[in-house]
């Protein structure tokens, strides 16, 4: 599905489900279509852009700043805050603030992969955390690579956790 940039952080999960019930029923999509967190496999998808490079403009992680919002060009210059979505560049899919800025909630419970290759897979049916993807401004390089995965309380109000948005066929 498409997804779009919102720029909202001190998110719960759960009020990021009572924002998309609400968003849902004053939207007018087509039928089947419906507003949702993306699940962590689309999240991915999205992040990379059909890279296969740990960030998706490539490896060198000397070259984040240009993209994103972290550690070292927030955090570590007392800008400890999220910042304005679209400032960095963006990727081949035209999304801004993939890595960094925000921790973003997924859909999907946290736990292990699968164990077999699958196509848009579904994660855990229950658990204690909820997916969180991105990195934030608060965290070093690493934490934004596009495969960096992290569980989170999903009643944790932090300052940097937020959102986006997805369109989805159910």
């Amino acid at each position: 599905g498409r997804v779009t940039t919102a720029s909202v952080n001190h998110v719960l999960w759960n009020q990021c489900q009572e924002f998309l019930v609400k968003l849902n029923q004053s939207s007018g999509l087509k039928s089947g279509m419906r507003f949702a967190l993306p699940t962590e496999a689309q999240w991915e998808y999205a992040c990379r852009a059909e890279t296969t490079t740990k960030y998706y403009f490539g490896d060198d992680a000397s070259k984040l700043g240009d993209y994103a919002w972290f550690g070292k060009n927030a955090r570590d210059v007392n800008e400890n805050y999220p910042h304005p979505v679209g400032k960095k560049k963006p990727n081949a899919f035209g999304l801004y603030d993939m890595h960094g800025n925000v921790w973003e909630w997924c859909q999907d419970w946290y736990g292990d992969y699968q164990s077999t290759s699958a196509i848009d897979p579904s994660g855990p049916t229950g658990g204690k955390h909820r997916v969180l993807r991105g990195g934030s401004w608060r965290r070093n390089a690493g934490y934004c690579r596009s495969a960096l995965r992290v569980g989170g309380n999903p009643d944790n109000r932090d300052g940097d956790n937020g959102f986006r948005v997805s369109v989805r066929d159910f």
